[in-house]
C-alpha cells in the first residue's frame, strides 16, 4: 500500500470516529459493552443524518460531533501517544493546550467527512477479549460500493469513565503512529511551542475551509500527510 493510499484511507476515519460519537439527539442509555457501545452510537447516528436529509433540515455537524466526542474519546492519552517522548518535554500547560488543538483538529475534520459516507454501512465484529479487560480492540468494517471493505479498528480502555478510544486503526495503519512523525519533525524543528503552533495554524485553515466546499479534499488530509517532512 503507497502512501498516498494509506492517507487517504486515513482521512476516511474520520469519518469513523465521528460515527462513533452519539449524536446530541441520542436519549437511550448507552449499553455498556465497548463493541455494543460503538455499534449503537454509530447506528444512531446515521440514522439522524438520514432523517435530516429526508426531512430537508441541516444537520447541526457541530452539535452532533461535539455531543459526545469529549467524552468517548480520550485525547488526551492520543495526544500522548502522538507525541511519544516528546510528550514528557512539555509542561503540564503545554500538554493541556497540545490535547485540545490535537483534539479540535480531529473534531473540526470529522465534521466535514461526516455528510460524505452516511449511507456507508458498518459492521462490527463480536468481540475477542476475556471477561474483565481493561483494554480491547473493537473490529468493524465499513462496506463500499464498487471496493473492497475498509477494516476499521478500535483500541479502547476501561476506567472511572467507561470505555474510551486512544487510537484507531484504519486498514490497520494507526491514527496516532500516522502523526507521530511529523509532530516529531515539528518539535525537531521549532520544539513544543513551534508544534503549538503548527497545530493552531492548522486549525485556523480548517475553519476557513468550511465554508468552501471546493477545499474538502485537501482538509481531509491527516495532519501528518500535509506537515513538512524532515
Amino acid at each position: 500500500m503507497n502512501g498516498s493510499t494509506i492517507h487517504r484511507l486515513l482521512g476516511a476515519v474520520t469519518l469513523v470516529f465521528a460515527l462513533s460519537t452519539a449524536s446530541a439527539q441520542f436519549r437511550a442509555p448507552l449499553p455498556p459493552g465497548p463493541d455494543a457501545l460503538m455499534s449503537a452510537l454509530t447506528t444512531e447516528v446515521m440514522a439522524t443524518l438520514r432523517e435530516d436529509r429526508a426531512a430537508g433540515r441541516k444537520t447541526d455537524l457541530a452539535q452532533l460531533v461535539e455531543a459526545r466526542i469529549v467524552p468517548v474519546f480520550d485525547f488526551q492519552r492520543m495526544t500522548s501517544l502522538a507525541l511519544a517522548r516528546n510528550w514528557r518535554l512539555a509542561s503540564p500547560e503545554q500538554q493541556s493546550v497540545l490535547a485540545a488543538q490535537f483534539q479540535l483538529l480531529l473534531v473540526r475534520t470529522y465534521s466535514l467527512v461526516l455528510l460524505e459516507f452516511r449511507d456507508q454501512a458498518i459492521d462490527y465484529k463480536p468481540l475477542r477479549a476475556a471477561p474483565g479487560e481493561s483494554e480491547v480492540t473493537v473490529r468493524s468494517t465499513m462496506r463500499r460500493s464498487g471496493v473492497e471493505p475498509l477494516t476499521i479498528d478500535y483500541e479502547m480502555a476501561d476506567g472511572p469513565a467507561g470505555w474510551k478510544v486512544f487510537d484507531v486503526k484504519v486498514a490497520g495503519v494507526s491514527l496516532v503512529l500516522a502523526y507521530r512523525d511529523s509532530f516529531a519533525h515539528e518539535v525537531r524543528t521549532g520544539g513544543i511551542d513551534g508544534l503549538i503552533k503548527a497545530l493552531e495554524d492548522r486549525n485556523r485553515q480548517n475553519v476557513s475551509a468550511t465554508s468552501d466546499a471546493a477545499k474538502l479534499a485537501p482538509v481531509l488530509m491527516i495532519y501528518g500527510a500535509s506537515a513538512a517532512k524532515p
